[in-house]
């Protein structure tokens, strides 16, 4: 089973383990803060996300959440030494409990009632887009690079509730070309196709978003929270259902042989040979 991290409110009185976060007035800045290596996630940041997340709900002092990362990068996704490589010895019950986990912190951002902004600047790849695709409003750079990259790892592109949430931001068209090929949305296309609200400079995004952010608890919260809560409701009540059916289905992936042969030619720092089983 996943951890389980003890979040305590308000959260100005709180220090994450795994990510820096920072309160102002009602504004709350969460930051993955793995620079060095473009913000990877770990077992234990999904979960201490996850839960702080799921504290939210509780908390009345922050009204609007940005979610950004350190050092001119998103987030890289899950870390391959530290996530892939384990779930390769895990069995069927241990990669399920993995994925229903992760797919739990999509549930966590979308169930609470503060609007999420991420402030997304450079890489944004896999678990660091699914992030981004998460949160309710999307600030972009010229630099930002955002690719749903499962298959690449040998994977299907259903995971976390992708097939269920992207489509119905970017159309489904252009969803089913992104997560088939995994390849890179560029900046132009995310704001385009209504990935990315807007376009900044670098050195402004996360400004921008704290600033918007700001400008949000100047308005009614509370009714910001029913809307965002009837937003997501009236999508269609089967999210939550795809979000679990995705996770099944990842968990069978990961018992795949192509999936074992992009993590040996990652390491290997080869080019992957898929063989479709």
């Amino acid at each position: 089973m996943s951890d389980r991290f003890q979040i305590t409110l308000p959260l100005s009185d709180f220090t994450p383990q795994h990510f820096l976060l920072s309160v102002d007035g009602p504004v709350a800045t969460i930051t993955l803060n793995r620079p060095e290596r473009k913000n990877p996630l770990t077992f234990e940041s999904y979960a201490e996300l996850r839960d702080t997340f799921r504290a939210l709900s509780h908390e009345t002092q922050v009204k609007t959440i940005v979610v950004t990362g350190a050092g001119g990068n998103f987030c890289s996704g899950g870390d391959v030494f530290e996530i892939i490589e384990p779930l390769l010895s895990r069995d069927m019950v241990g990669l399920l409990d993995f994925t229903q986990m992760t797919g739990d912190l999509v549930k966590a951002m979308r169930a609470c009632p503060q609007p999420i902004v991420a402030a997304i600047d450079g890489v944004c790849v896999g678990a660091g887009a699914i992030i981004a695709m998460a949160s309710d409003v999307r600030f972009g750079t010229e630099n930002s690079k955002v690719a749903f990259l499962f298959t690449k790892v040998g994977l299907a592109g259903c995971d976390m509730g992708a097939c269920g949430i992207l489509p119905r931001i970017i159309g489904f068209g252009r969803a089913s070309e992104l997560l088939y090929t995994g390849r890179v949305m560029t900046a132009d296309e995310a704001e385009r196709w209504g990935f990315f609200n807007r376009l900044v400079a670098s050195e402004d995004v996360l400004s921008e978003a704290q600033a918007f952010a700001t400008e949000l608890t100047r308005g009614p919260t509370f009714a910001h929270g029913i809307t965002k809560k009837m937003m997501h409701m009236e999508w269609d009540m089967s999210v939550d259902q795809a979000i679990d059916s995705e996770a099944m289905a990842q968990a069978v992936c990961m018992q795949t042989e192509d999936y074992r042969r992009a993590f040996e030619a990652f390491a290997a720092k080869k080019t992957p040979v898929f063989e479709g089983n």
